[in-house]
């Protein structure tokens, strides 16, 4: 019998596999398909201090080996994410992790302390959107501002912090220590990469919104890639992602360094692929010979 469960943060999991934020709602549409109770965790959408209206359609297009979408993080806001969702989630015996956006750093603080006093296990800080007050630059593609807004959130949470990273960046590694300096609990990487479609029929862009975040297969060695970089560069656990959609997939990235992966566009074509990864990754283990998945995190020096 071999061991899948993995620690993040002094929060155990029963297994290392998780949803990624956006592409699972917050469980409720997968849960006809999908037995929540069998993944180590769920991630909701990302959840802001009001609701978010998201980017004009279309905003979601198909390309070479995933996806691109600008849905521009529609949400119904923190109220009513804590009087529906969390209560659904909570007869599902796994943990719960809430991923928070923002526009400023008072935003993201609100729904922060709103959280603290809910019964979820974590938060996932969702730095990828754009700072609104610095003219709009993402948070997490600015080493200072990612201390900053860490350690900001750091000072309010109750609960462990993880600070998703954006891969939009020169050095992905100098953004991680600099969520470390500011207390982080946990990394996840990567997040989606910019990208952009054209419709040469329409002649215009495939998204309204011009831009998008690349996901899906085709950005998997990058995040690989990005996982290892990190991993060798922090001491806090990491969680990783981008274009995992089989068991194969995910221990590639614990083998770069991850405890806990995350599986994400795989979701829209296969609603089972989170319990299959999770299988297939105790196959593995049993495979090769491990009594316990922690002996492979990282083992690819």
């Amino acid at each position: 019998m071999v061991s899948t469960k993995v620690n993040l943060a002094g929060v155990e999991l029963k297994n290392s596999v998780m949803t990624a934020s956006g592409t699972f709602g917050s469980g409720k549409e997968y849960s006809e398909f999908v037995d929540l109770s069998k993944l180590g965790a769920v991630v909701t959408k990302g959840v802001a201090n009001i609701p978010w209206p998201g980017n004009p359609t279309p905003r979601i297009a198909e390309t070479y080996g995933g996806m691109i979408n600008a849905i521009g993080l529609q949400n119904p806001g923190i109220d009513v994410f804590v009087e529906r969702d969390i209560p659904f989630l909570k007869q599902y015996d796994t943990k719960i992790i809430v991923n928070v956006c923002g526009k400023t750093t008072e935003d993201y603080c609100e729904v922060v302390e709103r959280l603290n006093d809910e019964p979820i296990d974590m938060m996932e800080i969702n730095i990828s959107c754009p700072n609104v007050k610095e003219g709009g630059i993402a948070f997490g593609q600015n080493a200072k501002a990612v201390e900053a807004i860490t350690a900001e959130l750091k000072k309010r949470a109750k609960k462990p912090i993880i600070m998703k990273l954006s891969p939009n960046v020169t050095d992905i590694t100098e953004m991680a220590r600099a969520a470390e300096a500011g207390g982080a609990d946990v990394l996840s990487l990567i997040n989606t990469l910019t990208g952009m479609k054209i419709d040469i029929y329409r002649k215009t862009f495939a998204l309204a919104n011009k831009t998008g975040g690349l996901s899906g297969p085709a950005i998997k060695p990058v995040a690989v890639r990005m996982v290892y970089q990190v991993a060798n560069a922090v001491k806090i656990p990491i969680i990783g992602m981008g274009g995992i959609a089989t068991a194969e997939d995910a221990m590639e990235f614990i083998l770069a360094g991850a405890t806990a992966v995350s599986v994400g566009t795989a979701n829209f074509a296969d609603p089972y692929a989170t319990v299959k990864v999770a299988e297939g990754i105790e196959r593995y283990l049993e495979s090769q010979g491990f009594k316990d998945i922690n002996e492979c995190i990282g083992l690819v020096k």
